[in-house]
């Protein structure tokens, strides 16, 4: 199924004239550590299926769901025997913003089952049988059919996301929805400054928040502390201009947005579980990932 591996790197083919690719796969083969920019969706079909993602395993029976986010390095375990749909679209422009802040708040991946997500389940379910008919028709208007069901599962899982969280904030209905749009405004407002020194005070500050409230908030909304989100985003930054070999670790840091070498080091290593330099070599293919 990946046909195209440079270290840890894969290049997707996508499908003729689109920019996605299916895969009714029913190989009993595993798949090496390795990373993409599009998208990863995948749904066993029959018997179950083994995700390593994040540092985190994800045992899928058939029918659950798994949303890998892009960037993100995993590794795949087949059993014997049993199918699984694998699609791999980009990241839609439209929505941009909206997108960005849902792949923070998932990522690395999420796993979609009746008992986690029994009021989208099904749908979800639906969804990925027909975007998986809609790929084996003639390509008239496919793509587009394909990304409107893909957009409606981000949707359905972005919006079971926002009001879990909506319901966690301890206040009445308006003031709910007014924390839900003020930490909406605050996550835009990282996803587009994150390599930027932005800090706890001026963050609490631009929400009309104690720093104290909005630590407290900001947890209740995004399932994490701000430094934890913004830490986050600039590592992820960081690993894809460690492909560039051109660039030492300390210019890389200093692009992301840290102050000094060793808080980048130190906040790498915690998030990603190695070293700058040991990702230059995953890339190459000359380090055991796991």
């Amino acid at each position: 199924m990946i046909e195209n591996l440079n270290g840890l790197h894969e290049t997707v083919n996508y499908k003729k004239n689109m920019h996605l690719q299916l895969y009714n796969n029913d190989e009993a083969e595993n798949y090496p550590p390795h990373w993409h920019t599009p998208f990863e969706l995948i749904m066993p079909t029959s018997n179950g299926y083994l995700v390593h993602c994040g540092n985190k395993e994800y045992t899928l029976r058939e029918g659950d769901l798994i949303v890998i986010c892009p960037g993100i390095v995993h590794e795949l375990f087949a059993p014997g025997t049993g199918a699984r749909i694998i699609f791999q679209p980009t990241l839609p422009t439209i929505a941009a913003s909206e997108l960005d802040m849902l792949i923070s708040m998932i990522s690395p991946a999420i796993l979609i089952t009746p008992e986690t997500h029994p009021q989208i389940y099904d749908r979800i379910r639906r969804l990925m049988l027909e975007i998986r008919d809609e790929y084996l028709l003639p390509p008239f208007f496919t793509e587009s059919s394909i990304y409107s069901k893909f957009m409606e599962i981000l949707v359905l899982i972005g919006r079971h996301h926002a009001e879990a969280v909506r319901q966690n904030f301890t206040a009445g209905n308006s003031k709910q929805q007014e924390y839900m749009d003020k930490f909406i405004f605050i996550c835009n407002y990282i996803n587009e400054h994150y390599t930027e020194p932005l800090t706890l005070d001026e963050m609490a500050s631009m929400a009309g928040f104690s720093k104290y409230h909005f630590t407290r908030l900001f947890k209740q909304y995004a399932d994490t502390s701000f430094y934890k989100y913004l830490n986050q985003k600039r590592i992820a930054y960081a690993k894809t201009l460690l492909i560039d070999k051109e660039l030492s670790v300390l210019e890389v840091s200093l692009r992301c947005g840290f102050s000094n070498l060793s808080a980048f080091l130190r906040m790498f290593k915690q998030l990603v579980g190695c070293t700058p330099s040991e990702l230059r070599k995953m890339y190459d293919g000359d380090f055991d990932f796991l």
